[in-house]
């Protein structure tokens, strides 16, 4: 656990996510707060729940904004919740790897630091977690990776392993150091699980508030990046995820769920509205920084959906 007497807590510093996420929610962060519920505003709410964790924007700014006293973190992809948690547990053991990974990859030229790349995805991908050298070592280079990866994108092929090419930025940080203290500190409230959304449901109660962030579905083929692990989350898996939503509303929780807009598209396209009819849904204003065609990165409608009406 981090040390009170670290530097970093008596500064005025607002910890961000460690990794760039496809669909990250930093740009929103300030439209969302209009769409909380008012019982977080006013400290009723003590159970913070993400079933699907991902970059964590959410996370961190309920952490560190609101009075929470329990939260509950899940995501299905086995490397990025070990680097949450090689994060809360060996927070310097973790940097002390970064800082080895950013000097030496600094010090090369343009082509040598593209070598680099392709030797560390390599032996990213045939790293198996035993013990606790190793979940440092992966959550080391799945940071690594990230930071000097094509777009700050994560995508895997069918067998799991990571396969986005490299990208040419002239001076990456790789080990923030004063963020990684401060997210090893806010962590150690959080109940972090490897597991599928719907593990969640074991915690979800009256006192909770539960945003969900699924991947989106895709508003045509281009813009199709929800493969942020081996799996698929196509319509059917949406679907199964609103009568989930309505499992949570049952149990007296206050929801927020995100996804794309299809009538950004298709105008006629009346797929979340018929999902979610018993709720209300929002329209808000996102950028898109992921697409394949460049013309097409701009201001688009996404969707939020709350169990709890906005004054």
């Amino acid at each position: 656990m981090l040390a009170i007497n670290k530097p970093y807590l008596t500064e005025k510093f607002e910890a961000k996510p460690f990794v760039k996420w496809a669909g990250g929610k930093g740009q929103l962060l300030e439209i969302f707060k209009n769409y909380y519920p008012k019982e977080l505003k006013s400290g009723k709410i003590k159970r913070y729940i993400e079933p699907f964790l991902g970059g964590g924007a959410v996370l961190l700014d309920i952490l560190q904004n609101y009075n929470i006293n329990e939260v509950f973190a899940f995501d299905i992809n086995s490397e990025l919740i070990n680097a949450y948690v090689v994060i809360k547990e060996n927070v310097e053991s973790l940097i002390k790897e970064l800082r080895g990974i950013e000097q030496k990859y600094l010090q090369y030229d343009k082509e040598s630091r593209k070598q680099m790349y392709y030797e560390v995805r390599d032996e990213y991908n045939s790293i198996t977690i035993y013990d606790q050298f190793t979940k440092i070592k992966k959550a080391a280079y799945f940071i690594f990776l990230n930071k000097t990866c094509y777009n700050g994108l994560y995508r895997v092929n069918t067998k799991g392993f990571f396969n986005v090419p490299y990208g040419d930025y002239k001076n990456p940080t790789i080990c923030n150091e004063k963020n990684l203290y401060l997210l090893n500190y806010l962590l150690q409230k959080v109940n972090i699980f490897n597991s599928d959304y719907k593990e969640s449901i074991n915690y979800i109660d009256s006192s909770s508030f539960v945003y969900f962030d699924p991947p989106y579905r895709p508003l045509n083929q281009t813009s199709n990046f929800t493969s942020y692990n081996k799996f698929d989350f196509n319509d059917e898996d949406q679907i199964e995820l609103a009568k989930f939503f309505k499992e949570a509303n049952n149990l007296g929780a206050k929801l927020m769920l995100s996804n794309s807009d299809p009538k950004n598209e298709d105008p006629e396209d009346n797929f979340f509205d018929e999902l979610y009819k018993e709720f209300y849904i929002h329209k808000i204003m996102a950028k898109r920084s992921i697409n394949s065609n460049g013309k097409k990165r701009g201001q688009i409608s996404e969707i939020l959906v709350t169990n709890y009406s906005i004054d």
